[in-house]
């Protein structure tokens, strides 16, 4: 374990039941805010275990507080347009996570297994943007076959991801990724720490706990603790200097330094030692000597259909296309025919994936 390493210990630490921060979390801020009085006590244990071990989101959130639930539990509609609507975001999340997050994930797992010190430049930057765009669909997949199925039980679940890779600061991102976990860290941590109603030397300090425990709700290793300081270091930065910068410059620019800036700290979060962070941000940067192989190359060429799909995908483009064209009332009627044939042709696929690749990982279930 963590503290085992620390002290050079050789500990084995017992396994842990799957997503057990989630609903750790869920039942703290249920106690948190019966002590704050702004919520009653629930007095039945059915609907208060309904509410803990709430199975569409248990094993990977979002972070559901109780609030969020508290009336839906007892008084809640289940309707055909409701349900409609949730099995449409749940074939949505699934096809994220099927056709995208697992077809993208094989190619990082594939280049991580090589020599990470012998890496060109141009296969490390693949293997990475490959990772970047799993841990996202992943995520984001999951969260949304959650969204749909509480949906279709008469739950509304709060939103978890708002395209972070559009973000144009690391501030921004982070009101983005992951929603509901920064919610409850500024609900149950930093404001009570006193947020930035402090003296500055404090208000950083509230940062960086906050940060340093988002880190180690990831994981009690190394990795999750820089992770977390690394991005309490770049907010803070960009709140006390950078940000008023940052405001100034060509939106490409911003976007551009901010995708960089995420780019990087997956490395931290998906490789465990710190050896293997340094040495393969050297090989990004062409620290092996090589900046293109015949490896890339092959990998660029079998991937790149992928990749193209995996970044329009992450961004709001369909969404926006999809409003524009139904503001014609004609155009309107035809998508609302073809949108269930589409879900269905969606599900199928995905199925089909499933039943013939054994290659299915769900990155959030150890957290």
């Amino acid at each position: 374990g963590f503290f085992a390493g620390i002290f050079g210990l050789d500990i084995q630490t017992p396994a842990l039941p799957i997503g057990i921060s989630f609903y750790t979390f869920q039942s703290m801020s249920y106690c948190i805010d019966l002590y704050r009085r702004s919520i009653g006590v629930q007095k039945s244990i059915v609907d208060f275990g309904a509410y803990v071990t709430m199975f569409p989101q248990l094993i990977a959130g979002p972070i559901v507080r109780y609030a969020d639930v508290e009336r839906e539990l007892n008084q809640r509609s289940v309707n055909l347009p409701a349900m409609g609507e949730g099995v449409g975001t749940f074939i949505c999340g699934l096809a994220k996570k099927v056709i995208l997050a697992n077809s993208i994930g094989m190619l990082w797992t594939e280049i991580k297994g090589h020599d990470l010190g012998q890496l060109s430049a141009c296969t490390a930057w693949i293997g990475i943007l490959a990772y970047t765009f799993q841990i996202y669909f992943d995520f984001s997949g999951y969260s949304d076959m959650a969204i749909g199925l509480g949906k279709m039980l008469g739950f509304h679940f709060p939103k978890n991801f708002d395209h972070p890779y559009q973000a144009t600061s690391i501030t921004d991102f982070w009101r983005r990724w992951h929603i509901t976990l920064s919610t409850w860290f500024r609900e149950y941590v930093y404001i009570p720490l006193g947020g930035n109603r402090v003296s500055k030397l404090k208000w950083v300090r509230n940062l960086m706990i906050v940060w340093g425990l988002t880190g180690f709700w990831h994981g009690a290793s190394w990795n999750f603790i820089f992770w977390g300081l690394y991005f309490g270091i770049l907010l803070t930065v960009e709140k006390l200097w950078l940000g008023k910068y940052i405001q100034k410059l060509p939106r490409f620019l911003a976007w551009l330094y901010t995708f960089f800036c995420v780019v990087i700290s997956w490395v931290m979060f998906d490789l465990s030692t710190v050896s293997q962070i340094t040495t393969f941000i050297k090989s990004m940067f062409g620290g092996s000597g090589v900046l293109i192989d015949d490896y890339a190359r092959y990998q660029f060429h079998t991937y790149v259909l992928i990749f193209l799909l995996c970044a329009l995908s992450a961004t709001s483009f369909g969404k926006w296309l999809l409003e524009k064209v139904r503001r014609s009332k004609r155009v309107d009627q035809i998508l609302c025919v073809l949108t269930p044939v589409v879900q269905m042709g969606l599900f199928v696929l995905c199925i089909a994936y499933l039943v013939n690749e054994t290659y299915n990982p769900f990155l959030y279930f150890r957290f």
